[in-house]
């Protein structure tokens, strides 16, 4: 696929733990994962394992203890400014409205008003929310609440998407609405993305790989599947597909035990 439009070399993350004094915590550990221009790579791993480390080592809000993270060949040193980073929790600003959230990051490029007010109108329209630009946070779904963060994360035009379980607090139907919007959206543009999930059902639907993560600590690949089936997809209707269903169950079977593992240690913990 050519060079690698985020590669995370050999890193590692260690925390200092709260048991005392020079105690340690191995989240990440000797992990390499490449994500190629155009790709969509989702991550999958127990509860707890160090996905969103990953993340935000791609991101730049993390710096790696051991190892680097490359961006489309450059050393990544601080913020990845070429990357937009869509959120597991609420991010707009409840004293903004819609239109005002999607072009807060255009206002703080100090792009003028009018262009960022046009650009921001048009993706408004692109999630489905065009006729709402003037509702605030608190006067819109939660699943409207999401199309405005994905608008907000997009409007930049980065060339890496980074996203952090964005769905996981939707109802499965506003869920599979949202997913496919991702999918029209990705299909479109082809940007790198990054997609960190619990559900292994909404990460074979939507990639083009799945890289399964152990248990921590010291999380890293022990799985990395090619998701074969012809696109474009809908996530729901592929679910039925014989190949979705082997691909479940070969993914399934590495990811099992270590579900069963972070499991067993959060309840001894």
């Amino acid at each position: 696929m050519g060079e690698a439009a985020l590669c995370l070399d050999q890193v590692s993350c260690v925390f200092s733990a709260e048991q005392g004094e020079g105690s340690r915590y191995v989240a990440v550990q000797d992990t390499t994962l490449n994500v190629a221009a155009g790709e969509f790579v989702s991550v999958v791993g127990p509860t707890g394992c160090g996905k969103s480390t990953l993340l935000n080592m791609a991101a730049g809000l993390l710096r790696p203890t051991t190892g680097e993270v490359r961006v489309f060949g450059e050393a990544l040193h601080g913020v990845n400014a070429r990357a937009g980073y869509m959120f597991q929790g609420e991010a707009l600003l409840p004293w903004r409205n819609a239109l005002s959230n999607v072009t807060a990051s255009l206002e703080f490029a100090h792009v003028a008003p009018a262009q960022a007010r046009e650009q921001g109108m048009a993706w408004l329209r692109r999630v489905g929310l065009g006729g709402f630009e003037n509702r605030y946070p608190h006067e819109m779904s939660g699943g409207m609440r999401k199309r405005a963060m994905l608008a907000q994360t997009l409007i930049r035009n980065p060339d890496i998407i980074l996203m952090d379980e964005p769905f996981s607090a939707l109802d499965v139907q506003t869920r599979q609405l949202m997913e496919n919007e991702v999918l029209d959206i990705w299909m479109a543009e082809r940007k790198a993305v990054l997609f960190i999930t619990h559900d292994l059902d909404e990460a074979i639907a939507m990639s083009d790989r799945v890289v399964v993560l152990s248990a921590g600590p010291g999380t890293h690949p022990i799985g990395d599947f090619v998701i074969d089936i012809p696109r474009p997809r809908d996530v729901a209707e592929v679910r039925t597909d014989p190949r979705f269903i082997a691909l479940h169950q070969a993914i399934w079977a590495v990811l099992r035990d270590e579900v069963l593992k972070g499991y067993n240690r959060q309840k001894q913990a």
